[in-house]
């Protein structure tokens, strides 16, 4: 069994959908029904706390009955969505949300809100009735309006207030804006204009921004998909100089992916902040910065749409994003097995520490009194990533190609097997709605 601060050989009793008791395998009880893992790592379910589901909303590009099949496949046992296709901004589509997805979820789940400019009057509220945090722009992006300074300083007095987490996409609307007009001028329609209009700069300037606000008001803020170590090293040095509840989430494109792959592959690499290493040591440096602890969690951004869909329109026009809940365990398994990392690092970055963020009560951990979620991962195992093994509607991975060593053989979601022999079992969802810290029944 693995913990972030070691491994051991046990037994892990459940009971009641609960973790009852580690022992000894020396000390071994009684039980109704016995899962052999010997050979085998056993760790706490992971907890992916930013996905995009577009449920409800465009159901072609993913849905909560595929996504999270993707994501349980894989030992994600729970997960934080929120989508820009029906934005949560008031309790009314919350509960309406709430109701469409009763029996759609393979994963426990929570659900986020949008933090939108002029709605401050809807956040305690959205609060109470069990949200798990806020996401918030700082550029326009999917349709969504740029939450600039002092809306964002408005924003987190509030938040301050009532202790209610914020995830912050980090890039300044000034300069994005201005990347865009010039390389517009200039007719750029070639994939590298990724790159070019979601600056460095422009990741920086809202990051110091966004860290000089969340000192200033005290509020818990978290930096979405930080993409460079000089992004995790200035969040680093605010939170040590201060004392600011500010932390830094990435997700495996910041440590596995090339700049330049957009050459090559245009629109199925167009997320943002876009991918940044452009050699070898620059993902050395990212990996030591996640190693390090500098990295607070780490998520997919799961954002999928089809090849198809990514094909659609030009450079400038055509979705956003990555699929990512079929391949984050695989990779973070395989990179500990290889070196690069460590199992106890991987269940302290994808399993406990999200929880611990958003208070997911339960979640995150394998000790007595918590959540029965736990993963069995057999090191034997070796794999290379199709596009055809796919579950997510994406039905694709910038990640085919790539051989993984370490394969998930079964999940437990509170205490029932939900895969076995690695494939996930017949039978309908089972995943259960979280309600947020705040909520008040």
């Amino acid at each position: 069994m693995v913990t972030p601060s070691g491994r051991a050989p046990l037994d892990v009793y459940l009971q009641a959908g609960r973790v009852a008791e580690l022992r000894a395998p020396s000390h071994a009880g009684e039980a109704a029904r016995t899962i052999d893992a010997r050979g085998c790592f056993v760790l706490p379910g992971m907890v992916d706390t930013h996905v995009h589901l577009m449920d409800p909303g465009d159901g072609s590009r993913e849905d909560f009955p595929t996504g999270t099949r993707a994501a349980i496949r894989q030992g994600v046992t729970t997960i934080i969505e929120h989508t820009h296709s029906y934005p949560v901004t008031s309790v009314d589509r919350l509960a309406a949300k709430r109701a469409h997805l009763e029996g759609r979820s393979w994963t426990d789940y929570g659900l986020a809100a949008h933090a939108w400019t002029g709605g401050l009057a809807d956040v305690a509220p959205l609060w109470r009735a069990g949200v798990s945090f806020f996401k918030v722009f700082t550029c326009a992006t999917h349709g969504v309006p740029a939450t600039v300074a002092d809306s964002m300083l408005d924003l987190l007095e509030v938040t301050a207030g009532l202790r209610i987490p914020t995830l912050i996409h980090c890039e300044d609307d000034l300069i994005t804006a201005r990347n865009e007009r010039r390389l517009r001028s200039q007719g750029r329609l070639d994939g590298m204009v990724i790159s070019a209009w979601r600056s460095r700069e422009a990741e920086e300037v809202a990051v110091a921004t966004v860290a000089i606000l969340a000192a200033s008001t005290g509020a818990p803020v978290t930096v979405a998909h930080a993409s460079t170590p000089a992004v995790l090293t200035a969040i680093d040095r605010v939170r040590r100089d201060t004392g600011a509840t500010i932390g830094a989430e990435t997700c495996p494109q910041y440590l596995l992916l090339r700049e330049e792959e957009a050459h090559e592959h245009g629109s199925l690499r167009k997320f943002t902040p876009p991918a940044r290493a452009r050699h070898l040591l620059d993902e050395e440096q990212m990996w030591a910065a996640f190693n390090s602890g500098l990295v607070s969690h780490i998520s997919t951004d799961h954002a999928p749409s089809t090849p198809a869909q990514k094909a659609e329109g030009d450079i400038w026009s055509c979705h956003f994003g990555l699929p990512g809940l079929d391949t984050t365990a695989p990779i973070l398994i395989d990179a500990a097995l290889t070196g690069r990392t460590s199992l106890e690092r991987v269940v302290e970055a994808y399993a406990e520490r999200p929880a611990q963020t958003y208070r997911l009560a339960g979640k995150g951990r394998l000790e007595p009194g918590a959540d029965a979620d736990l993963v069995v991962v057999d090191p034997a195992l070796s794999r290379t990533i199709v596009d055809a093994d796919v579950v997510s509607r994406a039905g694709w991975s910038p990640y085919s190609g790539r051989t993984v060593r370490g394969g998930v053989t079964t999940t437990v979601l509170r205490g029932q097997v939900v895969v076995a022999a690695g494939e996930p079992v017949e039978g309908p969802p089972s995943g259960r709605f979280l309600p947020g810290p705040g909520m008040v029944t």
